[in-house]
């Protein structure tokens, strides 16, 4: 048998869970590599999902516009269209978790990759488990939504000046108004944990915790990334946040207003 490429390793067991009854989530790879998109394609099937993989960004970008993904693993360094152009591309059609798969592992590569519009970022090589486990994270948490701690309204208005800016974690919105505002999923649990309760100060440490689950490794810095892509989208004006506000030195805070 051959051994899978030295970026990918540690492929998991097969669990077919499709077999019993499970409807398989569609997980799209867009890796131009053969090797690796064959290796991750058959390592992802064996653990349930249906997997849709494609070469070149443009194709990967038609599958988007024509059927539901669930999920994406997507490279960066790509034949023709980038993984950042990509990404971009893709987020006005679908809000699917992202995981970026590169071997650019400079700092200003992974933010930029998150700027464009991806939840998390794993460097090769890297083990097909611990991608695997970011993949279940993310759809864990949108399965879920978020949990807001006891006592705390599933409400929330967040700015009451017309059209007012309402959460809604019962129902999992955010609508300005009449509009509903379309968060990625960790831009809207972002949002839910700063509401659980507003006010309260939340290091960037805790919120790795919460967000990216408990024991994620990676850098502090992905938050302040999604806190800004998140005030693109709630602030009035992101350029001056006065809803989710910086604490000097300690992290953010939401302020109703």
């Amino acid at each position: 048998m051959t051994s899978p490429p030295a970026e990918v390793r540690g492929a998991s067991s097969p669990r077919r869970d499709w077999q019993h009854g499970r409807v398989p989530e569609t997980l799209l790879i867009l890796e131009d590599d053969d090797g690796i998109r064959t290796a991750l394609r058959m390592a992802m099937e064996d653990e349930g999902y249906r997997v849709v993989d494609m070469a070149r960004a443009e194709d990967a970008l038609r599958v988007v516009g024509e059927q539901t993904v669930d999920l994406m693993l997507v490279d960066l360094m790509l034949g023709g269209m980038d993984g950042y152009t990509f990404i971009r591309r893709a987020r006005p059609a679908s809000d699917a978790p992202i995981i970026v798969v590169s071997a650019r592992n400079d700092t200003v590569d992974i933010v930029a990759a998150l700027e464009a519009g991806a939840d998390d970022y794993v460097t090769k090589p890297f083990v097909v488990k611990e991608v695997s486990a970011r993949l279940r994270a993310l759809l864990r948490r949108g399965r879920g939504g978020a949990a807001p701690d006891p006592g705390v309204a599933d409400r929330v208005v967040l700015d009451t000046a017309e059209p007012a800016l309402v959460l809604d974690m019962s129902a999992g919105t955010v609508r300005r108004g009449d509009d509903s505002i379309h968060l990625t999923v960790t831009e809207y649990r972002l949002l839910c944990e700063l509401a659980s309760p507003t006010g309260r100060v939340r290091s960037r440490q805790s919120l790795l915790d919460a967000v990216w689950d408990k024991g994620f490794f990676g850098d502090e810095r992905i938050v302040d990334v999604h806190i800004r892509r998140l005030r693109t989208k709630v602030e009035r004006d992101p350029g001056d946040p006065q809803l989710v506000v910086t604490v000097r030195g300690l992290g953010y805070r939401l302020d109703p207003r």
